[in-house]
């Protein structure tokens, strides 16, 4: 039995938009302002530009090869069962990490109800954790009866989530906004362009969400939808990020927040809970607006991931890389159910384990680097793959080395022990289920992609926000966007292997 092709081309727009637009629009503007003050409009804008041209590479590889957890099996056919292995296992703790960060932001909005939920430090409390956790576990019946179900669920829900979401920034902008924040401050640079550029990260967490489009690949009625979803997914969701971004800078009341004008840097500090929620105590209507959106949007958001880290971890089932279970499909609704199970079970273990733990909790960001340690290998595969492409972008070879870049920059913003404690991770998983499912196979191709990642970690330690600061900031910003593009792309696109041969949808459908 395949997967059933459901998704429509509004569902597939929803999807991303409205998976995309969760805890990120109210957490990271709010962490962003702290970083770069105003900038943080301008970080959205270049995240967006960024994100376009990953995105782009995705949608040419997906059009070729729509298959379900895609972004996981790409590099398979292009570099071997090791590299693959390596991608697959950054992309599936990214995608472990957000429905538990989903998850606990929903306990944060309850929070406003239920005060026990967290600690005075913000935390969530024993209770709150468990809270937590059965909110992950409601996660899975939104994707347990079949694809069809889930797509019109989501595009109901998703669309109401979304013009939930517009009408609070545009409410925080009518009732608080101030152009003076925006000038009067440090201007729009306080912490200059080293700030702005420190700020894309946590942009980058939020722009996650188109990754989830080539995921649901497989189950799309019209393939050649996927490519225009893709753009139209990024652009949507960058209009609503820089709305929110000025709703934000534009609506702090620096006297409600017991703050001295100008002082950015504390803004987070001084705003502990649900930013936007904080920010509208002071209107009635919003506030309730705010409650509705800080519930309702992480938990639209969280269950989508849930059904993606899914296909991520069907995908892999399919490749072998993991227990052939994974791939086994429900007789009745099609959907990956093993996989549904142990996602969900794994996502609540680790939605517990973080949730109490000042310093696990801590580490719920850190995880997300693997994401674009792993996305950094489908503008490789692009190149190595295009050859036996049907479908190709115009001027794709200057959009793959610009995404490469990209990636490249956004995990070497994410500073110094970000990097590290995802690559760590990365590790682990790669060592022990490499030798579980002996997938230490085409290492010779595999070479370019560890060098990589170790330039990039050396590079983060190294640099103005490591752990030794002995590089100035631009400089090696400059440094690894020159090095990733001049030594590790070409070098990957040479270790692809020689005979590539891509699967009919057939042979897709009956791996």
């Amino acid at each position: 039995m395949p997967l059933k092709k459901e998704l429509s081309y509004l569902d597939l727009i929803i999807l991303g938009i409205s998976g995309a637009v969760g805890t990120g629009a109210l957490f990271s503007t709010a962490g962003m302002t702290a970083d770069a003050g105003p900038a943080a409009v301008l970080a959205w804008i270049l995240g967006g530009i960024f994100y376009l041209f990953i995105g782009l590479t995705y949608s040419e590889i997906s059009m070729n090869l729509p298959e379900a957890g895609g972004p996981s099996r790409y590099s398979l056919y292009s570099h071997g069962k090791l590299t693959n292995l390596i991608n697959a296992m950054s992309d599936l703790v990214w995608y472990l990490f957000i429905p538990p960060i989903e998850a606990l932001a929903v306990v944060e909005g309850l929070t406003y109800f239920f005060p026990s939920l967290l600690t005075p430090s913000g935390t969530p409390t024993l209770l709150g954790g468990i809270v937590g956790v059965v909110l992950l576990l409601l996660f899975i019946p939104f994707n347990y009866f079949g694809v069809k179900a889930f797509g019109r669920s989501t595009t109901s829900i998703g669309s109401l989530k979304l013009i939930f979401y517009i009408a609070l920034a545009l409410g925080v902008m009518g009732v608080f906004f101030s152009a003076r924040n925006f000038v009067s401050y440090g201007g729009v640079t306080p912490f200059g362009l080293a700030g702005m550029f420190t700020a894309i990260p946590l942009a980058m967490f939020a722009f996650g969400g188109i990754r989830v489009i080539p995921d649901y690949a497989e189950e799309t009625k019209d393939r050649h939808k996927l490519s225009s979803a893709i753009i139209l997914t990024v652009i949507g969701q960058t209009l609503i990020y820089v709305l929110f971004a000025v709703a934000f800078v534009g609506g702090i009341n620096w006297t409600k927040i017991s703050l001295t004008p100008g002082e950015w840097s504390n803004v987070t500090t001084a705003l502990p809970g649900n930013p936007f929620v904080d920010i509208s105590q002071a209107n009635s209507a919003l506030l309730i607006l705010a409650l509705i959106v800080a519930i309702i949007g992480p938990f639209v958001t969280g269950y989508i991931y849930l059904g993606a880290g899914t296909r991520v971890l069907f995908a892999m089932g399919r490749t072998g890389i993991v227990t052939k279970l994974m791939k086994q499909l429900h007789s009745t609704y099609s959907i990956p159910v093993w996989a549904l199970v142990v996602f969900g079970i794994v996502g609540a273990i680790i939605t517990f384990l973080t949730s109490p733990i000042p310093t696990i909790y801590s580490l719920i960001s850190d995880a997300v680097v693997a994401g674009y340690l792993g996305s950094a290998v489908n503008p490789v595969a692009m190149m190595a793959l295009r050859k036996s492409f049907q479908y190709k972008l115009k001027g794709g070879p200057i959009i793959s080395v610009i995404a490469f870049a990209s990636a490249s920059l956004i995990a070497f913003w994410s500073g110094w022990p970000s990097v590290p404690y995802s690559v760590i991770l990365i590790t682990v998983a790669v060592g022990v289920f490499g030798a579980i499912y002996k997938g230490f196979q085409n290492t010779l191709n595999s070479l370019w992609y560890m060098a990589y990642i170790g330039f990039i970690t050396l590079m983060t330690y190294i640099g103005s926000d490591g752990a030794l600061s002995l590089v100035n900031f631009y400089v090696a910003s400059a440094l690894v966007a020159l090095l990733s593009v001049a030594i590790f792309f070409p070098w990957g696109v040479l270790s692809s292997k020689k005979n590539i041969e891509l699967p009919t949808k057939e042979q897709i459908e009956n791996q």
